[in-house]
């Protein structure tokens, strides 16, 4: 499956931004995606993912409420809407898929094997 990320941009501090993931290829409704980002000098994070089939939704420990992941398995799509953005959210977001993934492993990178290109998004305070 090939996936690629827009969406990103520049943002003022307490605004709001959707990122998309479209999907081509592959049967996507057996995929797992997920949302990683990046920050300068720092290492990639997991940041949510929805699972594949029924769409159980999981989020990192920073999120608190501020992220929702959502999937359209028709239109090959997997949004993540971003609310209250802070400074510290600036980063490269990264859309990532493993096929029927183990709830186990969604939040650890090295198990998706297909990834976007990634998608800057950067908020000014």
């Amino acid at each position: 499956v090939q996936l690629q990320a827009c969406g990103g941009g520049l943002v003022q501090a307490g605004g709001s931004r959707r990122l998309s993931c479209s999907a081509s290829g592959g049967a996507f409704i057996n995929y797992t995606v997920a949302w990683f980002r990046q920050a300068p000098g720092k290492a990639r994070e997991f940041v949510s993912a929805v699972k594949y089939g029924i769409g159980t939704t999981y989020y990192g420990d920073f999120v608190k409420g501020r992220f929702t992941i959502s999937r359209d398995n028709d239109k090959k799509m997997v949004w993540l809407q971003i609310d209250s953005l802070q400074p510290e959210d600036t980063a490269v977001y990264y859309c990532a898929a493993a096929s029927f993934l183990h709830d186990n492993h969604y939040g650890t990178e090295r198990y998706y094997n297909f990834w976007g290109q990634g998608t800057q998004v950067t908020v000014s305070s």
